[in-house]
């Protein structure tokens, strides 16, 4: 790629909650609502919008069912998912770089 590093960020990805998001969800084979929400402190409603920005762009998938009587939502990083989160990490090494190697 040419030009600065971040270029190269994908807004999708990059916005703090949706980053948070999908490095959670890499962390596990699926992730539950509430942990979200309350990992990341947001509201319920915040939390929706993100996810289906993430959902639309084919990053996670959510399904919804019961544990128990209780209604759950979880949410699991799509294959293209964690290429957009690999892809993003590498871009921000990028910039570290470029910082880093400027300081000096």
């Amino acid at each position: 790629m040419t030009g600065h590093p971040a270029n190269g960020l994908d807004d999708v990805v990059h916005q703090r909650v949706r980053l948070g998001i999908l490095t959670i969800a890499h962390e596990a084979r699926q992730v539950d609502f509430g942990y979200l929400r309350d990992s990341l402190e947001l509201t319920a409603g915040n939390l929706s919008q993100h996810l289906a920005v993430l959902e639309k762009a084919g990053l996670v998938t959510i399904e919804k069912g019961y544990a128990g009587k209780r209604a759950r939502t979880w949410v699991t990083l799509t294959g293209d998912g964690r290429t957009a989160l690999r892809e993003e990490i590498e871009q921000l090494k990028l910039l570290i770089e470029q910082v880093d190697g400027g300081a000096r």
